[in-house]
This record gives C-alpha cells, structure tokens and sequence, in this order.
C-alpha cells in the first residue's frame, strides 16, 4: 500500500472516529428508535390503542408535576449567564500623511544614532525580518528629528486615536453617548491624570453615574482583560451597554538610546486603537448585533521571575526608558499558551479531541512519561483565529503549535503587514480583515487570543449572530484588495 493510501484511509479512519465520538448520543437514540418504531408496527393498531387506554392518570399527581417542571424551566432561564453581545466595532485607520516607509524610518535612525552604527544595523535586521510593510504609521511627534515627546503631543495623539474610534462607533451603532452605562479605556504606557477614560467622558459629554474605568500596565492582551471586564460587570447588570477601547499611545514610549533589547519594540510597534460597543439587552441588541461572547479564559503567569521579567519597562544605563524584552520571550508565551489552552479546551473542543487529549494525558502519567502530548486540534472548534500581530517569531510559533494553515494565520500576519504591531487593538483589525474578505458566516466561531507583559496569555471565544455583509468603510476599505500579499523571509532594504 502506498504512502497516499495510507495517508488516505488515516483521514478517512479520523473522520469516522470524530462523528462518532462527536454524536455518540444520536448513534446509541437512532437504533433504539428504530426498534421500538419496528416493534410498534408489529403490535398494530388496536393493540396500541388498548395499550394507551389501559394507562390511567392521576390528574391531580399530573398538574403537580407540570408545575414543578414549569417552575424549574423558569428558575433555569433566570439563573442562566446573560448573553453579551458585541453590537459593533471599530478601528482606528491613520492618515497617509503619517506613514513610515522603510527608508525613513532608517534615515531618521542613522541620524538619531549617528554615533552607533551597531545599533542602525541592528534595526535594520529586525525590520527586514519583522513582516511589516511600508504602509504603517507613526503618531507626528515621532516624524521629528529628534523624535519630541512631550505631555501635549501625547495627548494629542490619544484625542486623534481615541476620538476618531468613538465617533466612528456611534456613527455606526446608532447609540448615544448619554447611552453609555459603563466606559473601559485601556492603554498600557501612557496614563496621565485626568486618565483617558475621564477624557472620553469629558469629550462626550456622558451621564454623571457612568461607571468609567482605565486600565494601564496590562501590555498588548490588556483588550481581552477589558472585553473580560465589561463581561462581568453586563452579568450583574441588566439592560446595560459598555464601551471598550483599546489602544497603545506611542509618543511618549519611543525609545532613543541605543539597547538593543529596547530598540526592538520601536521596529515594530506602530499607531493604532479600537472601539468596541458591548450589550445584555437581548430584546433590542440580539438581531443587530455582529457576535455574542462565548468564552474569556485568562491565564496569569506572574509568579514565575522570569515571566514577570520578560516584558519589563526600566531604565538604559544613560537613563533612557524603554521596553526590555527578554530572549525567553517566546518560550514564556509557549508556557502561558500551554496553560491557557488546559483551560480552554474543554469549553470549546468537541468530545473526540478531548477524549484523546485525555487517553494522551492517561498515557504519559501512567506508561510513560517520554511520550509527546497530543495537541488538540482546535480547527474542530473555530472557524477564525485572530491571533496577536506582535510579530512574525509570535504568529510562527502560534501555527506551528497550533498546526493551524496559511489561511488561518493569514488575518494576522496581513494585520501585521498593515498595520503593524498595533497593541492591544490589533485582534480587531485582524477580526475586520476577515469580515472585508467576506468570510465571516452566521455560526461562526472565532478565537482571539493575545499576550502581554505580566507575563499574561487571555483568550475570548465569539460566535457569528448573522453572516456579515462586506463593509465599504473600515481599515481595510482601501486596500483588501491587495491581500492577501506574499511576504518574504527577508525584505533586502
């Protein structure tokens, strides 16, 4: 027998064990139907009817009884989980003006560090291996030369960002600002006094008892912490709406010395937000809304020295600030990825993955410790993966864990191309990337999953409530076309 056939009769035995294994109760009912179907025929009528005339009923025990299952059904439907629906989203989409080509942003290196060609030749490497494209953005201040940070331009790139996600959103939602109950802003390294989530409710005008709040330090999986947070605070109350948004403000945290582990966030990270409008009113948001919230699974790693030290925000021996990142970074994402798929698997993989995660799991405690772990197959359970654009190294090491295909990495490596590193908002450009190909169908479900400093790894599972019709406006309106693009290994600059 060739290796085809083989090949061939391994998918085919696969697919057989997964259907049985995945309706094990329609295949043990079917046959049980079947007979007792086959032995009422054999009775015929007149003996059914005797049969069923035969029984007698109590029907005081009868009324009892259907009250008991009515009031049970009502104490189930009270006592489920409400639904949170995500109504709409939207993201931030920078002007041509502040694009950064490759050949600026190299120039504007050799100049700043004219002293340290080591470390322009440094940047240079990871650019042309980073997956990135000529088409990402930097906020005004850092086009300067010297880059000028300062409290004002930061500001003003979180009004430009943040505000233009807000207006976006209740263009397309319909709601008012007065609507709003509940208001998260998540930004990991800027956070001034007033906070960005006081500067939303001043520009907006919103209710005196909104419920605000502004996380910061949470690095780039602080959205799904947030989406989490608006989650929790929908489940207690009713008839509410949250906003959530997302997004990393550069100015202040460009980094102008010359450590190497420092240099590498400025090569990749790039502007970027999202605004995302969250609902419990299932009356009125059910039908218009694009996808409900299944599943957050969030995995802390931070009790570990070298997990809380592998993203760390310090100071260069001349005193400049930036971002450390550790050379574990990528087998501490591997550990935190492992930790947070245990916990995920069982709420979304079907019966057959888990039976045989199980078996594996028996396997090695029990004969031997030497033998691989089964990886689930997720494709079972998701249609769509959105996986954080940190970086090329990231979305490798994900696929190849994950052994997921081109096409299901391919929102997250065109996102990074883009638009680059974006932070924390990057999982919904990735998310509109695959709503602009028209892909995403009613039923369908989608994983985001994102990492950040701490060291954390969180997960939130959706399902499509309709098939999305392509949007004409959007990141990606001008531009979806040209993708999904080829990307070589290394770009020679």
């Amino acid at each position: 027998m060739s290796q085809a056939q083989r090949s061939v009769k391994l998918k085919c035995a696969k697919l057989g064990y997964q259907y049985v294994v995945n309706h094990f109760l329609t295949c043990l009912l079917l046959p049980i139907m079947a007979m007792v179907f086959v032995q009422a025929i054999q009775l015929g009528p007149e003996e059914i009817s005797n049969l069923w005339n035969s029984i007698q009923f109590d029907y005081t025990k009868t009324v009892c009884s259907s009250f008991v299952v009515i009031l049970v059904s009502i104490l189930y439907f009270m006592s489920r989980p409400r639904g949170v629906y995500l109504v709409d989203y939207a993201c931030y989409k920078p002007p041509l003006s502040l694009r950064v080509p490759f050949s600026i942003f190299m120039e504007h290196s050799r100049i700043i560090l004219g002293s340290e060609p080591k470390s322009v030749e440094f940047q240079l490497k990871i650019l042309e291996r980073s997956g990135l494209g000529e088409d990402t953005c930097l906020p005004p201040a850092i086009h300067y030369i010297p880059p000028a940070p300062t409290m004002d331009t930061a500001r003003e790139e979180a009004e430009m960002v943040i505000f233009s996600v807000m207006d976006s959103l209740f263009k397309k939602t319909q709601v008012k600002p007065k609507d709003i109950d509940f208001l998260i802003v998540n930004c990991s390294l800027f956070s001034p006094t007033p906070s960005l989530s006081a500067m939303v409710v001043n520009k907006y005008k919103m209710r005196d008892n909104i419920k605000s709040y502004n996380l910061s330090g949470m690095g780039c999986s602080a959205g799904l912490i947030s989406i989490d947070l608006a989650r929790d605070l929908l489940q207690v109350h009713p008839k509410s709406i949250a906003v959530v948004v997302s997004t990393e403000i550069i100015t202040p945290n460009y980094y102008r010395g010359k450590d190497r582990s420092m240099l590498l966030p400025n090569c990749l990270f790039r502007m970027g937000g999202a605004a995302i409008l969250l609902s419990n009113k299932w009356w009125a948001d059910q039908r218009r809304a694009k996808y409900k919230l299944l599943h957050t699974v969030r995995t802390h790693k931070g009790s570990n020295h070298k997990s809380y030290n592998c993203v760390f925000e310090t100071e260069d021996s001349e005193g400049k600030t930036g971002i450390s990142l550790s050379k574990d970074l990528m087998a501490i994402a591997g550990e935190a990825l492992k930790s947070n798929i245990t916990s995920l698997g069982p709420l979304v993989l079907p019966p057959s993955e888990q039976l045989l995660f199980l078996l594996s799991l028996i396997g090695r405690k029990v004969f031997n410790t030497k033998l691989k772990p089964y990886i689930p197959d997720f494709k079972q359970a998701f249609e769509h993966f959105c996986i954080h654009a940190g970086g090329r190294a990231v979305i490798d090491e994900l696929q190849k864990n994950l052994q997921l295909s081109t096409e299901h990495v391919e929102a997250s490596r065109m996102t990074l191309h883009r638009f680059g590193n974006t932070s924390s908002s990057s999982l919904w450009y990735e998310l509109s990337y695959i709503e602009a190909k028209g892909r995403m169908k009613k039923g369908d479900r989608i994983w985001q999953i994102a990492f950040g400093s701490g060291f954390k790894c969180n997960s939130a599972v959706w399902k499509c409530n309709k098939t999305i019709i392509t949007p004409s406006d959007g990141p990606w309106s001008d531009c979806i076309h040209k993708y999904p693009v080829y990307i070589p290994e290394i770009v020679n600059l």
